[in-house]
């Protein structure tokens, strides 16, 4: 028997053949990206199952209108836009799913802003080349020589301002890896979160120019879209503080590259660290390389790895499903939010 299962994203082509070439054998998948509310309710009432991928309201009526429903799932942990009583009273379980990929995301993203703001790369040199900052000697309870290379401008998170540009999963899961920092949070993002979600995550909403203006650390995690395509430029560099470091691991193309290498060679911008880029594989002579080779420069760039080394598509798209197949089989679910 196949079990009718309509699976809601926003996601593009590549996401959605992976996800659907996981689901298993027993399950009617039909993906919608960013259907109209009409098309969700029209096609609720046959199915089964629901998958909601990382975001997307499902409110009373529409939960209404999923008369043969078995389960909700929601692949991510933003649970704020789904109404968790509408769904209790229709008896239909709520289960949310934390995706691997965006956790691995976000620490590296938190790995970015310490290599900057302790100039990493710089301290490292500084040893591999140690030898001439005087005559050592053995250390003892009274004697040790801190900071022999006379380093400046080492800093950390802590009491600072961390702004996320471009939130989403990822940046949830950013902003839970930083509550420990004691650090302020802002984020940005089209549609301001529920003031449950601000306080249960610690952050602040502001406006895309006064997190760039505010913020000492700029975090982006921007998609790529035709209204986001290089707008990370030398308008939105100017806004940032002097001093201030830029850490990217969203879509490639998302940031003007070239402006970006202005800032940094200015010393407007204090360091940057990116993951993805513009062309990718990197061009032998893209001009990013040479602020890379200098460590003194304060640049990290990694090579698209953030989401972790990549397991087979369908292996790790297998776990949208685990439930569902869970709940086939009779067997507990995971994440479970609504009993």
């Amino acid at each position: 028997m196949n079990h009718s299962t309509l699976f809601l994203t926003s996601r593009g082509e590549r996401h959605q053949q992976s996800a659907f070439a996981a689901a298993p054998p027993e399950l009617a998948i039909t993906v919608l990206r960013d259907p109209p509310r009409a098309e969700v309710l029209r096609r609720l009432p046959d199915a089964e199952f629901l998958i909601s991928e990382r975001a997307g309201t499902l409110d009373a009526e529409l939960i209404a209108a999923g008369r043969n429903l078995k389960l909700i799932q929601r692949l991510g942990t933003q649970t704020w836009d789904i109404d968790l009583a509408a769904a209790r009273r229709a008896g239909v379980p709520v289960c949310y799913l934390p995706i691997r990929g965006c956790a691995l995301v976000a620490e590296h993203l938190v790995m970015q802003l310490l290599v900057l703001a302790k100039r990493a790369r710089e301290l490292m040199q500084i040893v591999a080349d140690a030898g001439n900052w005087g005559e050592p000697r053995r250390c003892d309870e009274n004697y040790f020589a801190y900071n022999w290379s006379r380093r400046e401008n080492i800093r950390g998170i802590a009491g600072s301002v961390v702004g996320i540009f471009g939130f989403g999963e990822i940046g949830a899961e950013l902003a839970r890896r930083l509550r420990g920092f004691d650090c302020e949070i802002l984020y940005t993002k089209r549609k301001r979160l529920p003031q449950s979600a601000e306080r249960e995550l610690a952050l602040s909403f502001a406006s895309r120019d006064e997190l760039l203006r505010r913020s000492d650390f700029v975090c982006s995690l921007l998609p790529l879209l035709p209204e986001t395509a290089q707008t990370l430029n030398a308008a939105a560099f100017a806004l940032m503080k002097r001093g201030a470091i830029f850490a990217h691991c969203g879509a490639g193309a998302v940031v003007d590259e070239n402006a970006l290498i202005i800032a940094l060679q200015s010393g407007h911008l204090a360091g940057a660290a990116l993951d993805t880029y513009t062309h990718e594989p990197m061009r032998a002579d893209d001009p990013l390389l040479a602020l890379a080779h200098d460590p003194m420069r304060n640049v990290m760039l990694t090579p698209h790895i953030a989401a972790g080394s990549p397991q087979a598509d369908r292996h790790r798209r297998a776990e949208d499903y685990a439930n569902i197949v869970a709940w086939l089989a009779g067997q507990p679910l995971r994440y479970r939010l609504v009993l």
